[in-house]
């Protein structure tokens, strides 16, 4: 398998889900909504986008199973898996904000090798793969050069259920927030990623994330140079639901706030 063919496929496949949702997005309303759980959206555009990259990876990969968010295909692959958020973002875009995006990635046993994620709303496709350089839009990115939190504008993404740990991470966000050039939540942790990868963020945290949410954006930004570890620190971080991605520079500043509180 040439994993630069594969990757070069995955990208039309993205850019294809998001032109479906942004021409969905001119005619959505409110009545449209289901709700999973707490705070938790989904509507038909989620599923029908997850269709559409799902019978499109069958095509490239036939032996490949799938992880997705809204579970429209149960299938799973002895050595390749795709993962899959077809709307990462979803209340942003129920809502109008323009921050979402598609994200794919392909996982051989237990090790990811390849990552795409579209913004849609800018038209951006950033991609990776095992051994490449980080990509967006066919331009080689990379991780920023700022070395201390103090020059860093960082990323965040806040609760929205499971309310247990909120102490402790505005407690964090407080010090932080004291500490940096600012704090961000833009609300798509896959697009959180993708800007550190190409410098915009020079770090980001989250906890409470899926596979999902942050496997195609853990490649682009592991290749673009940027570390991503779990609050301990340890470079398993794709089921530990908690996530420090960072320009590689920042990580262990970063490790010692987060490891105050959590």
């Amino acid at each position: 398998m040439q994993l630069e063919q594969v990757t070069s496929k995955v990208v039309e496949i993205a850019k294809e889900a998001g032109a479906f949702i942004r021409e969905q997005r001119k005619t959505f309303s409110a009545d449209k909504i289901e709700i999973k759980g707490l705070n938790d959206l989904v509507s038909y555009v989620d599923k029908t986008a997850e269709q559409i990259i799902v019978a499109a990876l069958e095509k490239v990969l036939p032996e490949a199973g799938f992880l997705t968010e809204e579970k429209t295909i149960n299938k799973k692959g002895e050595k390749y898996n795709w993962i899959i958020d077809p709307l990462d973002g979803t209340t942003n875009f129920i809502h109008g904000l323009p921050v979402y995006s598609v994200s794919i990635a392909l996982q051989e046993n237990e090790e990811l090798i390849l990552g795409v994620v579209y913004e849609v709303n800018q038209d951006e496709c950033f991609y990776a793969w095992q051994g490449s350089k980080a990509f967006l839009n066919g331009n080689v990115i990379k991780v920023s050069d700022n070395k201390t939190i103090d020059k860093s504008l960082l990323a965040t993404g806040f609760p929205y259920y499971d309310f247990e740990k909120q102490p402790a991470y505005i407690a964090l966000f407080t010090e932080l927030m004291k500490s940096c050039h600012g704090l961000r939540r833009l609300g798509s942790a896959a697009v959180d990623l993708v800007y550190t990868a190409c410098g915009r963020f020079d770090g980001y945290y989250e906890y409470n994330l899926n596979p999902w949410d942050v496997a195609g954006g853990i490649v682009i930004l592991r290749q673009a140079g940027g570390d991503a570890v779990n609050f301990k620190g340890g470079q398993e971080c794709l089921n530990t639901r908690e996530l420090l991605a960072t320009n590689g520079k920042i990580t262990k500043e970063m490790l010692e706030a987060i490891q105050k509180y959590f």
